[in-house]
């Protein structure tokens, strides 16, 4: 174990790497929490839409989320939190279903009686592997040709891959969709009857700022706009030390460094690493986002979320905030969230909110025929190069080590996360189960 005269710093600010250095302070340990933009919370963090602040990207809270709830518990925000039942949407052929139950479900058109039966056997099945591990052997292409059909297939499940890894699908394992069944069918295998999904006013802007102030009384140190230009091991008269070196010419030094950004970042910034760890590095395959968020005068669906299949929208869901969150928190508006899912380096990259803005609007008005252009009072656009990492074909035997070579260096990110999809639950849980196995 360490000892507490032992420093710690960890790099990357956001939900993975505030947990780390919250559970290590209270073992005692001098902790030091780098991130690179002027606040806290990553993916997580809010901004100022409008005249409103919420969170840049959309994220929900689940009952079965046992992590997220304890933390929240632990920052004494878990009381104030809000449990709504919610509807699902489905836009397909032009046209919007709902599939919020079983009897809604027997309706939609695009499948017939013996698909929907296999569709959702597959749901069912899915829901009940435990082995996730022997998912990782078949590609999700045709696992799910297997058990759903090829029509099933082709109409549903291939729009809604492509709609979150693009052509990439055809390189993900089967644990992928698994992952996904898996945590909304969490509740039900607690013994709950139904899944509500929960927030909490405020949203994370209260989270993080709660979370930081506890951060601090736990006396670790944060330093913001701090980017890292080279983090290197040296070796002094009696120990090895990592030196960090920031883009502004400034340096520190620890005993023990945990970098907790991408790992095409990790690879930029790390000296010393040996060939098979950058190799294990560079094969993570990353999907990133354009999330494009709407403030408008009123709600445009009664579904929290819309799944898409029509290749032609540009966007690859509808997030309906307001049929989730009370509209007070946005002042009587709505709150809608358009996401794509792309490459990080596809060229929607480089188009301009104004571009984006002008796609993805004549859309909405295509789609929802109530909508009007003069219902958006905000629009802005987040855009993250790497978000998801690619649950690939052996993706748990190729994945590096978080122990590097380099002595007292650990990269851990989420990519690390090997038997679950990317969330803020999944987030905590993989901090907290790696405190041990980094520092035994």
């Amino acid at each position: 174990m360490l000892q507490k005269s032992e420093t710690l710093g960890i790099v990357g600010g956001g939900i993975l790497g505030m947990t780390l250095a919250l559970r290590l302070a209270q073992q005692g340990k001098q902790v030091t929490l780098i991130e690179s933009s002027d606040r806290l919370g990553g993916l997580a963090d809010a901004w100022e839409l409008g005249d409103i602040m919420w969170d840049r990207h959309y994220h929900v809270t689940l009952l079965s989320d046992t992590h997220l709830r304890s933390l929240l518990n632990e920052l004494g925000l878990e009381r104030d939190m809000k449990w709504v039942e919610t509807k699902t949407g489905f836009y397909n052929d032009g046209k919007l279903y709902s599939i919020s139950n079983a009897i809604e479900f027997l309706r939609f058109f695009p499948l017939n009686i013996i698909d929907k039966l296999r569709f959702a056997f597959t749901i069912i099945y899915g829901s009940r592997i435990t082995d996730w591990k022997k998912l990782e052997k078949i590609s999700v292409s045709d696992w799910l040709t297997k058990w759903s059909g090829k029509h099933t297939f082709e109409k549903i499940w291939l729009p809604l891959l492509r709609s979150k890894l693009g052509e990439n699908y055809k390189k993900a394992s089967a644990s992928f969709i698994w992952a996904i069944i898996a945590r909304l069918y969490a509740a039900r295998r607690t013994g709950l009857k139904k899944e509500l999904f929960g927030y909490l006013p405020g949203g994370y802007s209260r989270i993080l700022e709660r979370f930081t102030e506890v951060l601090v009384e736990s006396n670790v140190s944060i330093k913001l706009n701090h980017k890292i230009k080279n983090v290197e091991s040296l070796e002094t008269s009696n120990k090895d030390i990592i030196n960090v070196e920031f883009d502004n010419g400034s340096y520190a030094e620890f005993d023990r460094v945990v970098l907790t950004v991408p790992a095409p970042v990790a690879v930029k910034v790390c000296s010393g690493l040996s060939d098979d760890e950058i190799r294990r590095l560079q094969d993570i395959e990353y999907q990133g986002i354009i999330c494009a968020s709407l403030l408008l005068k009123k709600p445009i669906s009664k579904f929290y979320v819309t799944n898409i299949t029509d290749t032609w929208v540009p966007f690859t869901g509808v997030i309906e905030m307001t049929a989730l969150v009370d509209r007070s928190q946005f002042n009587g508006n709505a709150l809608v969230y358009l996401p794509k899912y792309v490459v990080p380096d596809d060229p929607a990259f480089e188009l301009s909110d104004r571009e984006l803005e002008e796609k993805f609007i004549t859309a909405l008005v295509h789609m929802y025929p109530r909508f009007e252009r003069s219902d958006v009072l905000c629009f802005q656009v987040s855009r993250v190069r790497h978000v998801l990492a690619i649950a690939t074909l052996n993706y748990s035997e190729r994945l590096p080590s978080i122990k590097t070579s380099i002595p007292n260096l650990f990269i851990l990110n989420s990519a690390h996360i090997l038997n679950g999809t990317l969330n803020v639950n999944e987030t905590i849980q993989l901090a907290e189960k790696s405190v041990e196995q980094m520092f035994r």
